[in-house]
């Protein structure tokens, strides 16, 4: 079904339907399979990426092959849920002892510093969130830049902390329930 979706985006594509085409929760083997049989590379591919799931080799080839990476739950929202008690309890990316202490180094918030982090790995990450001040401190992340050693401590907590179902474990049969 995935293949046979993409082929037909790729027809709106090429009629001029819509500029661009994107995956979302794609590995790399999902990847793989995609442009061993269909014609164009993935403008994006939507991703769970936090301090906790960075997901390293996933960017590396998205990178490889030109496509542009976007975090979902990019600031540490993704902590809200999931089964979290295998890793040890609930934890928070913005009250993580690394991040607090890099953005106190900055006079910024741990959100502000966790979406440095994004743009500086060449992720795009568009945070949600409701309240107008959050909203202002998102976007203010152009004005300070991470050092290497504060990129590696943000880097060293990864702990394959996915939230989110795997890639794998998503039932697309489900999806037609949604379109009737």
């Amino acid at each position: 079904a995935t293949l046979q979706s993409w082929k037909a985006l790729e027809r709106l594509l090429d009629e001029g339907r819509v500029k661009a085409i994107g995956v979302c929760n794609f590995l790399e083997e999902h990847l793989d399979r995609l442009l061993s049989e269909t014609q164009v590379v993935p403008v994006i591919n939507q991703i769970e990426l936090h301090p906790y799931f960075n997901q390293k080799p996933l960017l590396r080839k998205n990178k490889e092959l030109g496509i542009v990476t976007e975090a979902w739950s990019p600031i540490g929202g993704v902590k809200n849920y999931g089964n979290w008690d295998s890793y040890g309890g609930v934890k928070d990316p913005l009250a993580e002892g690394a991040i607090v202490a890099i953005a106190w180094a900055h006079d910024k918030t741990p959100g502000q510093v966790i979406l440095r982090w994004h743009m500086q790995n060449d992720v795009v990450a568009i945070p949600k969130s409701t309240h107008a001040g959050r909203i202002a401190q998102n976007i203010d992340i152009f004005d300070f830049v991470l050092s290497a050693a504060e990129m590696a401590q943000i880097d060293a907590l990864e702990a394959g902390m996915r939230a989110g179902p795997h890639p794998k474990d998503v039932d697309t049969g489900s999806f037609a329930e949604h379109l009737e």
